[in-house]
């Protein structure tokens, strides 16, 4: 199932390849920046039904953007950029339909289990919580890092890893951050490991470059695997992938599904 996002960059929309957001805008590699505001985008994607999506603050400067992004769209995608436990029902009354959390519950590169614990407390439940496990490969292994993607953490992706932390969210959102923004495809491996051991519903993105990339992960993924697609989309100036065509795949795989049941 293909998956819309939406990347806000000091309140613009945005195509990054996500390895080189820093604090220093002269090392940032964009692949595109938007005329139209985010709100576009969030109307857009709520007139072709496309669910699971989500809007991104990379930085700072964006909180204007994003509350004008979800009202275009009240329960229909998720949020996520520097999310905490004092922030998180805020969004959530701004429109979100989930928050996503990735570097507040880690402390020097391990997971805090009392912060997440806080976190669920604050929510009221797990239900509207997405865990960011954004990833890079190092020895062999898949350790999440956080803090803009550049900074190692000591948690690994496994089956172990993921069934205890499905425990505490509603969904997994996963950026294979090697390939993130290149558009040179997939990484097969890690969506063929995600395939076996996520027990909920998860997306994955980076580097898809076309719609084998998205059927590849949707025969893979079994239905609990959702793609992203950001720089290849025509709607962020990509080449590879129309975005009419990822609307009528997932269209495709809705009648599949009533005609199989």
């Amino acid at each position: 199932m293909f998956r819309p996002c939406i990347d806000l960059h000091q309140g613009r929309v945005k195509q990054i390849v996500g390895g080189t957001l820093t604090d220093d805008p002269a090392g940032l590699t964009t692949n595109f920046i938007s005329e139209k505001p985010g709100s576009w985008f969030a109307d857009l994607y709520r007139k072709d039904d496309l669910q699971g999506g989500h809007v991104i603050m990379l930085g700072s400067n964006n909180e204007a953007a994003a509350q004008e992004t979800l009202a275009a769209w009240p329960g229909g995608l998720q949020i996520g950029g520097n999310i905490q436990p004092d922030n998180a029902k805020t969004w959530i009354a701004a429109g979100a339909s989930h928050v996503i959390v990735t570097s507040w519950i880690f402390q020097e590169g391990k997971l805090d289990w009392s912060r997440l614990d806080r976190l669920v407390d604050v929510m009221g439940s797990p239900r509207q919580l997405v865990l960011d496990l954004s990833c890079r490969k190092r020895d062999g292994e898949y350790f999440v890092v956080t803090n803009r993607w550049k900074t190692f953490t000591d948690l690994t992706l496994s089956q172990e890893t993921l069934d205890k932390l499905s425990a505490y969210c509603d969904e997994f959102l996963i950026h294979a951050v090697d390939v993130e923004g290149l558009c040179q495809g997939i990484d097969l491996e890690l969506v063929e490991k995600l395939s076996q051991w996520t027990p909920i519903t998860t997306t994955y993105a980076g580097g898809a470059k076309s719609l084998d990339d998205l059927a590849t992960v949707s025969r893979l993924g079994q239905g609990r695997i959702g793609l992203t697609i950001g720089s290849a989309l025509d709607i962020f100036g990509g080449q590879g992938i129309k975005y009419a065509d990822a609307v009528a795949f997932n269209r495709n795989l809705y009648t599949q599904h009533l005609n199989d049941h």
